[in-house]
């Protein structure tokens, strides 16, 4: 699955993972928002690497967390969901709005293949200093560089370089970030 392999999601340890996961989001998204440290230590548990300073609204959904790095500043808005079939590395200093969404899983085109139950995830990088705005869509396979916003609504289906503003659907630059 980390590979990007077909693998089949049914698959009982895998099942057991995400259940796992699950009742550990649930336990995490019940910590009162007041007690701030105590949610940050619950994440930095549940993610395979984050930076020392994290703070994430609830309602946050993930399948594994493990297959989840954060860096240094990370701040996830409500409703933030995360596909972790494969790595999630996001970098510093980045903002995520709300109901945004990450996706590394992704099902074959051709239809046997797809009926067949199995899946394929293909994993997501995010540079640092990055803000995705409200109802994003980060595709399987993406990598973002440093200093990028991704507008309100877009649908990010392509990689891309430093430095520039992405909007629409499917993204494209609408503009170069001056890091003056």
């Amino acid at each position: 699955m980390l590979d990007g392999q077909l693998y089949f999601p049914s698959d009982k340890e895998l099942v057991a993972l995400r259940f796992q996961a699950r009742d550990t989001l649930s336990q995490i998204n019940a910590i009162p928002i007041r007690e701030v440290k105590r949610r940050a230590r619950a994440f930095k548990d549940f993610f395979g690497k984050t930076g020392k300073r994290i703070y994430i609204e609830s309602i946050f959904q993930c399948d594994y967390g493990c297959n989840i790095e954060v860096g240094e500043n990370f701040y996830a808005n409500f409703g933030c969901v995360i596909l972790d079939a494969a790595m999630v590395v996001i970098g510093d200093n980045c903002m995520i709005a709300p109901h945004v969404g990450i996706y590394t899983a992704t099902h074959p085109i051709e239809p046997n293949a797809r009926n067949s139950g199995q899946e394929l995830a293909k994993a997501i990088t995010i540079g640092d200093n990055c803000w995705i705005g409200g109802h994003a869509v980060i595709n399987p396979g993406v990598t973002l560089g440093h200093n990028i916003v991704v507008a309100s609504g877009a649908v990010v289906t392509k990689s891309f370089d430093d430095n520039v503003v992405i909007a629409g659907n499917p993204a494209r630059v609408i503009k170069e970030v001056d890091c003056e």
